[in-house]
């Protein structure tokens, strides 16, 4: 663990992702927790793209033990206030990927009671619906677990013909995958990376389904998904926030 601790010195918490591309021992811990909950291939596969995209590094230093001895109380108090500003990272992470669910149920909800849909479609887009619900409840309860939750928000959505909402739902589901791969790199919590990745992975679905049936190509960039960073999120967004 030395990597992490040469990190807190130099004032900077390393995100989870980095500390897992480092550290095998953490890889295998953090595998087997999420596997419990999401399938631990799924969760190996979906930790090696992240890691991929975000660009973390493989390799880790040799450390300065020494150094760390000497410094201990500086080192702890660091720790500290490190640790106390990836609590407030998260947060603020989570709380960002809970607006964004609260936007898609609500969505949804407004699709599936439009009328424009019917038979499998109107299936498909239910399921899709209940699952964004799903994600809401899970991202409450984790912001609840690190401090105050986001205020939900009113949504507004052009729904007008069952061509132009089935392409506005993909662009939806397509900009959620991007917006969590964004926030992959920042994440400091394992647990909270767990969580990312295993509805990053439903928002991919999601979006690689829309595609198709827009006529779209299910994976748009290829090989390696492009992530988005908050700022560019919130600015496709805002249209769509009464």
């Amino acid at each position: 663990m030395t990597d992490i601790n040469t990190s807190a010195q130099d004032g900077r918490e390393a995100g989870a992702v980095e500390q897992l591309a480092r550290d095998d021992v953490e890889r295998k811990r953090f595998l087997k927790m999420a596997g419990k909950g999401v399938g631990g291939a799924a969760i190996a596969t979906s930790l090696g793209a992240f890691i991929a995209a975000c660009g973390s590094s493989s390799g880790g230093s040799s450390g300065s033990t020494g150094a760390a001895a000497a410094t201990g109380s500086t080192t702890a108090t660091t720790t500290m206030s490190a640790s106390s500003t990836a609590m407030s990272t998260d947060l603020q992470i989570v709380n960002y990927a809970l607006t964004l669910e609260y936007l898609e149920s609500e969505f949804y909800a407004k699709v599936g009671a439009s009328g424009l849909f019917k038979g499998s479609t109107l299936k498909t887009l239910k399921l899709f619906g209940g699952e964004e619900s799903e994600h809401v409840v899970a991202l409450h309860k984790v912001a609840m677990s690190l401090g105050k939750p986001a205020a939900k928000p009113t949504g507004k959505f052009p729904i007008k013909s069952a061509s132009q909402v089935a392409k506005l739902a993909a662009s939806v589901e397509n900009l959620g995958a991007a917006a969590y791969l964004g926030q992959a790199a920042r994440i400091k919590s394992k647990e909270v990376l767990a969580a990312a990745l295993s509805i990053h992975s439903i928002e991919a679905r999601h979006a690689a389904t829309l595609n198709l049936l827009t006529k779209q190509d299910p994976t748009p960039n290829g090989a390696f998904a492009k992530p988005m960073t908050m700022a560019q999120v919130l600015k496709v967004v805002k249209p769509f926030i009464a």
